[in-house]
C-alpha cells in the first residue's frame, strides 16, 4: 500500500466485512464465503481483534483465526488485502502503545502473518495524548508489521490532531478512514469527516453499509425485526422516515433489476472519497447482491432521488 500515489487503486469497489466470522458464520461456510468474494473479483477483508466476543463463550479474535486458517489453506495471502483493527478486544482495550503493540502481535499470530496491510484504531481513547497513540502506530509501520494506518469512530478534531502530529513529528500518517456511513445514518460522515477525508487524502471505508441489514430490503415494518439476530441493532434504525427510504431503495432496485442492498451499496459508491463500502455475507448466496452492488453505476437522478428522501 505505501509508495503509491493512490494506495487504493487496485482495491475492488466492496470491501468483505469479517464480522459474521465465528458468529453467525462457522469456519467453513467462511471459508466458502471468502473463496466466493475472491473469485468475484474482491481483494480486500476487513475485521478487528474484538469479533466476536459479544458472542456467549467467545473470547474476542474469532474472525481473524478464521481469516488466517483461510489464507493457510489458500496459500493466497499475497493476493488479498487484510484490515484489522485495535482497542476493543477484551485482554488488549485501549491505545496505550504497550496495549496497540501487544494486541498487533497478537492479531498477526491470529492472522497467521507476518503484516497487516491496514491497522486501524478501531475506537479513540481521547485522554489519551495524541503524540503516544502517533508513536506507537509509527513503530509498528517502521517495523513492517503494518503497512498502513487507519482510523474509525475517531472525531474529527482528533483525526486532525493526528494528522498534525504526524507531520510535525515525521511520523506515518493514517491514509484511510472508517466511518459508520449508509443512506440511514449519513451523519457526521458528511459535514465532519468528509471534508476531513478530501483534505488528507484518506481512502474511505464505511462500515454498517447496509444499516446492519435495514437496506437489504427484508425489514419494511417493525414485526419484520422479531427473532432476527441482529434485532437489537436493527432497532435503531427503525422509524417511519427509515422504511420511507427503504421503499424508495426498493423502488430504484425494481428499476433497474438488482436487489436493494446492491443499490444501497451503489449509492455509498457514488460519493466523493470512498474507496469501498463494507458488507458482510453470512452465506455464499447473500454475496451476490454484494458483489453485484460493486459493479453497478446508478444515474444521477437515481442518487439524487435516494440522496432527497435520506436528507
Amino acid at each position: 500500500m505505501e509508495g503509491m500515489s493512490n494506495p487504493f487503486s487496485d482495491t475492488f469497489p466492496l470491501a468483505l466485512g469479517g464480522n459474521t466470522f465465528g458468529w453467525t458464520s462457522d469456519e467453513e461456510t467462511s471459508h466458502a464465503v471468502m473463496d466466493a468474494f475472491v473469485a468475484s473479483g474482491g481483494n480486500h477483508i476487513d475485521t478487528a481483534d474484538g469479533y466476536s466476543a459479544w458472542v456467549p463463550g467467545h473470547s474476542g479474535g474469532e474472525s481473524e483465526q478464521i481469516i488466517g486458517s483461510w489464507l493457510a489453506r489458500r496459500g493466497n495471502r499475497d493476493s488479498v488485502t487484510v484490515a484489522t483493527k485495535v482497542s476493543t478486544h477484551p485482554e488488549y482495550k485501549g491505545l496505550s502503545p504497550a496495549n496497540i503493540t501487544a494486541a498487533a502481535e497478537a492479531s498477526l499470530e491470529r492472522l497467521g502473518t507476518d503484516h497487516i496491510d491496514l491497522y486501524y484504531a478501531h475506537y479513540d481513547e481521547s485522554e489519551r495524548p495524541m503524540e503516544e497513540i502517533a508513536a506507537a502506530f509509527d513503530a509498528l509501520v517502521t517495523s513492517g508489521k503494518v503497512l498502513a494506518i487507519g482510523v474509525s469512530n475517531l472525531s474529527a478534531a482528533r483525526i486532525t490532531e493526528w494528522m498534525e502530529t504526524a507531520e510535525k513529528n515525521n511520523l506515518a500518517a493514517p491514509i484511510a478512514l472508517q466511518p459508520h456511513y449508509n443512506l440511514l445514518t449519513r451523519e457526521p460522515f458528511e459535514s465532519e469527516l468528509a471534508p476531513l477525508a478530501a483534505q488528507h487524502g484518506l481512502g474511505v471505508f464505511t462500515y454498517f453499509s447496509l444499516a446492519a441489514g435495514m437496506l437489504t430490503g427484508k425489514y419494511r415494518k417493525p414485526a419484520d425485526f422479531d427473532g432476527v439476530d441482529r434485532s437489537h441493532t436493527l432497532g435503531g434504525y427503525s422509524s417511519e422516515q427509515a422504511f420511507r427510504i427503504v421503499d424508495e431503495l426498493a423502488d430504484v432496485a425494481a428499476e433497474v433489476d438488482v436487489a436493494p442492498a446492491s443499490v444501497a451499496l451503489a449509492w455509498v459508491r457514488s460519493k466523493p472519497t470512498v474507496v469501498a463500502p463494507i458488507a458482510s455475507a453470512r452465506t455464499v448466496e447473500q454475496l451476490d447482491a454484494l458483489v453485484a452492488g460493486a459493479r453497478l453505476e446508478l444515474t444521477a437522478e437515481q442518487v439524487a432521488r435516494l440522496d432527497e428522501v435520506s436528507a
